[in-house]
């Protein structure tokens, strides 16, 4: 599966950044911190693909585990570029995947670890101080990007 799969097609956030006509707006400029929370506001509620739900899938992505520092990862969050999640804004809703892995498994890895990720993917909403995820992925194998 590809991340654009889990945009639904009338999904149109560049509207807003041409709205503010972004590329004119220097940091110091008021109106940045307005299009930030505006933006900040979008991404949370990005609609999803209801369409996905159920159905098992392969993702790749970089992993930001939602503890981090545990040595063993049984949940994490996935997302389509390295850094996301830490630097702000993160990626919207509905290009973070809440992954659990099965039952008694867990991943050995590390922040950003770039992996594929296969699981039956759930229309279903995580908030925690990382992000907003809006699909989680269960009963999940994880396996390096190759």
């Amino acid at each position: 599966m590809d991340w654009d799969e889990l945009i639904p097609e009338d999904w149109r956030p560049e509207l807003l950044m041409e709205e503010f006509n972004a590329d004119d707006i220097s940091d110091e400029d008021p109106r940045a911190q307005e299009l930030l929370d505006k933006l900040m506001e979008l991404w949370s509620k990005a609609p999803v693909v209801q369409a996905l739900e159920g159905q098992r899938v392969k993702l790749p992505g970089f992993v930001v585990p939602l503890e981090m520092d545990a040595e063993r990862i049984d949940q994490f969050l996935l997302v389509p570029y390295y850094g996301a999640c830490i630097h702000v804004p993160p990626p919207p809703a509905n290009q973070t995947v809440h992954v659990v892995m099965r039952e008694g498994t867990a991943f050995p890895g590390h922040l950003f670890d770039t992996v594929w990720v296969t699981g039956t993917i759930r229309v279903e909403r995580l908030s925690s101080q990382l992000g907003e995820a809006g699909y989680r992925m269960e009963n999940a194998s994880v396996v390096p990007y190759q």
